[in-house]
């Protein structure tokens, strides 16, 4: 069932490396869109999520005491460096794995797609994501519940409209823009706000 989600993920990983490759050292170091972290600090994540297996993910898990937090703190540490260009090699060296954790295979989708928003809109890159994967991408947070970091009990009092995919989801107050907007304004990222309009924003905005 996951052959199609592969193919997707592995050419996110190229474009993002591709891009990685032209940045300078300072730019490295820039807040990124996920709190708390820089730019250096997700990729290292996004190499730490690409040699995550089932098992490794259980085990790693309860190193961290069932703290998911936790977990991707010391994941950032474990896979982050000594400079931008090693972790960088090590995300090129990733970049082809098919292995995950527990974890319906969209999920691979999400993270390439938001995290490389979250290194990408800091930096001024942008890059067109092929409309399918961020579609599923969409459709797998707003049904994944929040407690595995997704936004069914958010999305569940709204109405999201994807203009450019003729989507909607959900019932309720209307929030509207691009599929891409959507996916990260219900992941949490406050910079995507301003991108989308309707009555259901102030909602979103909580997120």
């Amino acid at each position: 069932m996951g052959n199609d989600v592969w193919p997707m993920v592995h050419a996110e990983r190229a474009a993002l490396i591709d891009d990685l490759s032209h940045l300078e050292g300072e730019q490295w170091e820039l807040p990124s869109l996920c709190d708390g972290w820089t730019v250096h600090d997700v990729v290292a994540h996004l190499v730490d999520t690409a040699r995550t297996t089932r098992l490794g993910f259980v085990a790693r898990l309860a190193r961290a005491r069932f703290d998911f937090d936790r977990q991707n703190t010391q994941g950032v540490e474990r896979e982050r460096g000594a400079s931008p260009q090693e972790t960088l090699e090590r995300l090129r060296q990733v970049a082809s794995r098919t292995s995950t954790p527990p974890a319906p295979l969209d999920s691979r989708l999400v993270e390439e797609v938001v995290h490389g928003e979250d290194i990408r809109r800091p930096l001024g890159i942008v890059h067109a994501y092929p409309l399918e994967a961020v579609v599923r991408s969409l459709r797998y947070q707003a049904r994944t519940p929040a407690s595995f970091g997704g936004a069914k009990e958010l999305t569940a009092r709204l109405r999201l409209t994807a203009t450019d995919a003729g989507l909607s989801i959900g019932d309720g107050p209307e929030a509207s823009g691009t599929a891409l907007s959507l996916l990260l304004a219900i992941s949490g990222r406050r910079a995507a706000l301003d991108d989308l309009s309707g009555p259901g924003l102030p909602a979103l905005a909580t997120a």
